[in-house]
C-alpha cells in the first residue's frame, strides 16, 4: 500500500508532542487522521486513505499542510 511518510526532527520530546497535537488538531478539522510515531526528538507522520487502501489527493494536501505546520513551530 502506498503511503506518504515524512520524519520531522524536533530535538526535544516536548516539541515532538506539541507538533503531534498540532497535526491532530488539523486532522480533526477534516476528519482525516494520519499515523504518527513519536520519539524523543523525532516525529514520523504517514498519510494515506484507509477506505481506498492507497493515496488520494487529500493525502497530498494534508501532507503539505503538515509540513507547513512544522515550519511554523
Amino acid at each position: 500500500m502506498n503511503k506518504l511518510s515524512c520524519q520531522f526532527v524536533t530535538k526535544r520530546y516536548k516539541k515532538s508532542m506539541a507538533f503531534c497535537n498540532d497535526v491532530a488538531a488539523l486532522a480533526e478539522t477534516v476528519n482525516h487522521h494520519p499515523l504518527m510515531v513519536v520519539e524523543y526528538g523525532l516525529v514520523t507522520v504517514e498519510w494515506w486513505s484507509h477506505n481506498i487502501s492507497g493515496l488520494h489527493q487529500n493525502d497530498f494536501i494534508m501532507a503539505a499542510k503538515t509540513s507547513a505546520l512544522f515550519l511554523d513551530c
